[in-house]
């Protein structure tokens, strides 16, 4: 992953460091979404966490980002989403 200026940052002894802000937001996913949902099948899932993804991004303040959403944080302002 040179060519992209990637770097890893795992140090190969499964610090619980390394990923716990994806598992952070697997719990968040999961607390907030799937375990609110009766899912059916594969599309309701895909659409119920397509739906949360999207307001994780666009309409829930973190705490971490100093109470803005990602994409106010990172683009400087909420991106429209346009459904299908």
């Amino acid at each position: 992953m040179t060519e992209a200026n990637i770097k890893i940052s795992m140090d190969g002894r499964g610090r619980y460091l390394d990923n716990i802000f994806i598992e952070r937001q697997w719990r968040s996913l999961k607390q907030e979404a799937v375990y609110l949902h009766e899912i059916t099948g594969g599309f309701h899932a895909k659409r119920i966490i397509d739906t949360w993804i999207g307001f994780y991004n666009s309409e829930r303040p973190h705490t971490a980002l100093d109470k803005r959403t990602p994409d106010i944080a990172y683009f400087g302002h909420a991106e429209i989403r346009k459904s299908a």
